[in-house]
């Protein structure tokens, strides 16, 4: 069952990669890859392992209800994670990461996915953002009063999802109660238990944002952290010479990570292009260099982060067989 699934993920890689390559000169593809500054690159990858410092430091926050874990001791376990990602199927680097830290730490399994859930959630929600605001950069909506109309709707809705969502993160006791009471009226009954676990550990997580003020330092963190991986896509944009808005940026950032969602082949392969493909034909970029654009950034992203993931698997002692350890462990 989880080998179809494997090929079920490369199959759904392989289309949108498909999608995100169809129409594309590859002899002017080619041209433009060569022309890419190894300078701006390398500084690249030096914003992205800031957010991964600033994502640490978060996760740090998240889990200091259940044990003070320095954001430096948790940095390396980040990287495995991500390493775990782009290697495997299904995000097993996020229960890798649990794993390592029970080991580590003996925080259970079940509270630290709790926190990874929380990190989740608060990212998507900064993506659907980044994707708002960005589409202002697009040529249709700039000239399209109505079109901006809708965003401002959509902007408003996504405002009010958040508010939600913040008001149960610091009253998780009224939350697991309006869960509850949803769920038993909505959902049949051989499904209510799973989700009703689901939510449990969403509560759990959230013991950290009970505090205002810790709830808002980890929102900001979150911010912070995709600006500085805005800023990486900057610098990828920057060797190719290509001068694009910030806010365009954002849109090409958070397009290509919520596409990421959809499963697909380890290191989101096709569906991260797919995302950052829609993102700049939307901003008008001709369609061999944005893929030069896209395909390189996303080597950017996925290269550095798994090299350093394999080193500290080393350092931490750690085998490929703890990987299905760690899936055995949280199953």
């Amino acid at each position: 069952m989880r080998r179809s699934l494997v090929w079920i993920g490369v199959a759904v890689s392989l289309v949108f990669l498909f999608i995100a390559l169809r129409g594309i000169d590859f002899e002017e593809f080619a041209r433009d890859l060569r022309q890419a500054n190894p300078a701006w690159l390398a500084l690249s990858v030096s914003f992205y392992f800031l957010s991964v410092g600033i994502r640490s430091w978060r996760w740090s926050s998240l889990l200091q209800p259940l044990k003070s874990v320095s954001a430096g001791r948790l940095f390396p376990i980040v990287v495995i994670g991500y390493m775990g990602n782009n290697i495997y199927p299904a995000r097993i680097g996020e229960l890798l990461r649990a794993y390592v830290l029970r080991r580590d730490e003996g925080i259970p399994l079940a509270s630290s996915l709790a926190t990874v859930l929380i990190e989740r959630i608060m990212d998507g929600m900064t993506m659907i953002a980044f994707v708002l605001i960005g589409l202002q950069a697009t040529p249709v909506l700039q000239s399209d009063p109505r079109a901006q109309q809708v965003i401002f709707v959509a902007f408003a809705i996504f405002a009010g999802a958040s508010a939600v969502f913040f008001w149960l993160a610091l009253a998780p006791a009224r939350a697991n109660r309006m869960a509850g009471a949803i769920i038993a009226r909505i959902v049949p009954r051989r499904f209510q238990g799973a989700l009703l676990s689901v939510v449990h550990r969403f509560v759990q997580g959230a013991q950290s944002l009970r505090s205002p003020r810790r709830l808002a330092a980890v929102a900001g963190s979150t911010v912070a952290l995709w600006l500085l991986e805005t800023l990486k896509y900057w610098c990828v944009a920057r060797a190719f010479d290509l001068v694009l808005p910030f806010g365009g940026l954002m849109l090409v950032n958070g397009l290509s990570n919520l596409f990421t969602i959809i499963p697909g082949a380890p290191g989101a392969v096709g569906t991260f292009d797919a995302g950052g493909m829609l993102a700049m034909r939307a901003l008008g970029v001709n369609e061999s260099l944005a893929a030069a654009y896209v395909l390189t950034l996303h080597v950017m992203l996925w290269l550095p982060v798994t090299l350093l993931g394999g080193w500290f698997m080393l350092r931490e002692g750690l085998r490929w067989s703890d990987l299905r350890k760690a899936e055995e462990a949280t199953a």
